[in-house]
């Protein structure tokens, strides 16, 4: 159990700069406390004892601001940073160093008792007031931009904005990767922007490139004239 508690407090100080000192950790982050209160809640969700489980995640959300359904399947390394006003629905299926911000819902667009809330792989990252909604999974190193909505599957290392949510970004670069080694979370947005001043760029290329050869065909047309 120390040792889970360990890990926990290092998902932390790897992923938030302004950590001080474990004993702050310990006391003063929330998106810490609902994690453990999940997993008490989980535990007798498991077993059945389903009301225990229920009202354990709803002191959670009480003192926490986060509500996380004791349903929800949650790997390791989870970091929720600040946290007031995230939502995990009850067949969300989070895995290893996952981060979410302030505002984020993981929720269903069914009231069917199936599948109906979304997966995220390993190493995901969802910025503050995203909303992630319906049973589809967010590929393994995926970023999803601050205020998105996403509705449909996202590949593997994509960075994803917009409303709805849209690929921007489908390949991650090796010093993205280094980042994340480092504890350095990437900003989707600024992906998203330096992805469009490319696209841009290559436009201007290819509009200087069109209108050379047409000053060249200009001229050859009126020297032949």
């Amino acid at each position: 159990m120390f040792a889970r508690l360990k890990e926990d407090i290092k998902a932390v100080f790897d992923r938030d700069p302004a950590a001080r000192s474990a004993l702050e950790v310990f006391f003063c982050y929330p998106g810490l406390h609902a994690l453990w209160f999940h997993r008490i809640s989980h535990w007798f969700w498991t077993h059945e004892f389903y009301f225990i489980g229920r009202f354990i995640s709803h002191l959670g959300r009480f003192f926490t601001g986060i509500e996380i359904h004791p349903g929800a399947t949650i790997g390791k390394g989870f970091f929720i940073d600040h946290g007031m006003g995230v939502v995990i629905g009850e067949t969300a299926e989070i895995g290893d160093n996952v981060t979410l911000y302030h505002g984020v819902t993981l929720g269903g667009v069914s009231w069917e008792k199936v599948k109906r809330h979304p997966t995220l792989e390993d190493n995901v990252v969802i910025g503050s007031g995203a909303k992630v909604l319906g049973p589809f999974t967010v590929g393994k190193g995926s970023k999803v931009g601050s205020n998105s909505v996403v509705v449909r599957e996202v590949p593997a290392n994509s960075t994803v904005v917009g409303i709805p949510g849209r690929v921007v970004m489908a390949t991650e670069k090796p010093s993205d990767r280094m980042d994340l080694e480092h504890g350095k979370l990437p900003d989707p947005e600024a992906k998203a922007i330096s992805c469009l001043f490319d696209q841009i760029r290559e436009l201007e290329r290819k509009y200087n490139a069109l209108a050379t050869e047409h000053e060249t065909l200009k001229k050859r047309v009126n020297g032949g004239n």
